[in-house]
């Protein structure tokens, strides 16, 4: 199979992908035609052993825990006692309750793996609170669709995964390089909700609250930090492996949500049927992708394409403001998983042959999905957040909301590229 041919059945693939053809379908079909096109039907004979080697892969099985885990702290209340807590810490700063939006969502990522359910789980409890004290359904919807994209950057991070597993990277590391980032990131949207609110001439503050009444909300603070640090820490530390990182998460979940009353068969069932599902869809997505990835690897199209673009002379950096460019086009019309699983297979050899440190961009490619989630017509977060507000105003008011995070994102990208170090220090000293 020629790079000339390999380009047009990418296209291919997207433009299926585009029309509403499931992920999974489209990658498999790609990634079959095109071997049985190269070596015929005895090609088939190797995608079984691919099939079976993926679904036994002990990695991928923190994937459903990390969803559970999610899905745990989601239905226990944990989440609304948490933005009661932040909301008396951070009520007072310029912009009010929108650095609430954000510190929740950051605090809610570092413990489920999914921006979506960030976005949403915040957005359910925030926005009524918003609408009633009269705070701009433009800024308020901005703030959640932006800050529920902390979810695939603060660690646990179910793309993190997909990226390790379709790169054989440690998954450990990336979260670990995924911290520092997603902090300063954190750091960056609250700057901007502070300099525009004080810029505006409408500066919205919430009533003080005393500081006894502040230090007993911290008590709402500690079910979200403790799974964590018991998550990151063992990975840290080298305690455990992902999957046991993840399985030891949901042990600490099960004990808050218990302590919390909120623990019943119902709750159980709920959860386990949500986690199936998202975990059934993301294993299958994963299992095309590594089919196609067997017939990329077997026609040597990988090969050839690093080698064209490595004789072009670009430099690490050039490349990666190409890629930026890239991303950002496609993550308009795909959405986060899809663009991630179709494009890694073709962009990570590429760059690797440059030089670039592997780690870093994991870190890279799950910013370029967090701009995905915010970028009209297909970010999922604009569709969430938009979905949750009760009153009739057009999508156009999260749009607008999300593009000032757009460009800090662009900008942070660009700091990440002059400072790898931000993604890269703190895995070395793993």
């Amino acid at each position: 199979m020629s790079v000339g041919v390999f380009s047009a059945a990418f296209v291919l693939m997207i433009g299926m992908m585009l029309i509403g053809v499931p992920i999974a379908v489209s990658m498999a079909v790609i990634g079959i035609v095109g071997g049985i096109a190269a070596y015929g039907v005895p090609f088939m004979d190797s995608i079984a052993p691919v099939i079976w080697g993926v679904q036994n892969e002990n990695l991928l099985t923190s994937i459903p825990l990390f969803v559970l885990l999610g899905e745990l702290l989601l239905r226990s209340g944990i989440a609304d006692r948490m933005y009661i807590a932040l909301s008396a810490w951070l009520g007072r700063l310029p912009g009010g309750l929108l650095h609430t939006n954000i510190g929740s969502c950051a605090l809610f990522a570092a413990t489920s793996g999914s921006s979506v359910a960030t976005a949403a789980t915040i957005g359910t409890v925030a926005l009524p609170s918003l609408q009633k004290r009269g705070y701009s359904m433009r800024a308020s919807l901005g703030s959640l669709a932006a800050g529920g994209t902390l979810g695939i950057l603060i660690p646990p991070s179910v793309n993190m995964i997909v990226y390790g597993s379709l790169t054989n990277n440690s998954i450990g590391k990336l979260f670990i390089a995924g911290i520092i980032p997603g902090l300063v990131l954190t750091g960056c949207f609250m700057l901007w909700i502070w300099v525009s609110s004080v810029a505006s001439g409408t500066v919205k503050r919430e009533d003080k609250v005393p500081l006894d009444q502040r230090l007993r909300t911290l008590q709402f603070l500690v079910p979200p930090l403790v799974v964590f640090g018991i998550v990151m820490g063992s990975l840290y530390f080298g305690i455990a492996t992902t999957t046991e990182s993840a399985a030891l998460g949901v042990i600490a979940a099960l004990l808050f949500v218990w302590q919390s009353g909120k623990l019943s068969w119902e709750v159980l069932r709920t959860c386990f049927i949500s986690t199936a599902r998202v975990s059934g869809m993301i294993l299958l997505i994963i299992m095309a992708a590594f089919i196609l990835n067997l017939t990329i690897s077997l026609t040597g199209v990988a090969d050839a394409m690093t080698k064209a673009v490595t004789s072009l002379g670009l430099s690490a950096t050039t490349m990666i403001l190409v890629l930026i460019v890239f991303y950002l086009i496609l993550g308009m019309f795909m959405d986060v998983l899809s663009m991630q699983v179709a494009t890694i297979p073709i962009t990570y050899p590429i760059v690797t042959a440059l030089g670039v440190d592997p780690i870093w961009f994991g870190i890279f490619i799950v910013l370029m999905c967090e701009l995905g989630l915010i970028t009209p017509p297909v970010g999922m977060n604009l569709f969430v957040v938009h979905g949750i507000r009760r009153d009739k105003g057009g999508i156009e008011d999260a749009i607008w909301g999300a593009l000032p995070y757009v460009l800090i994102m662009i900008g942070f990208t660009l700091l990440l590229i002059a400072v790898p170090g931000l993604a890269t220090w703190l895995p070395a000293k793993m």
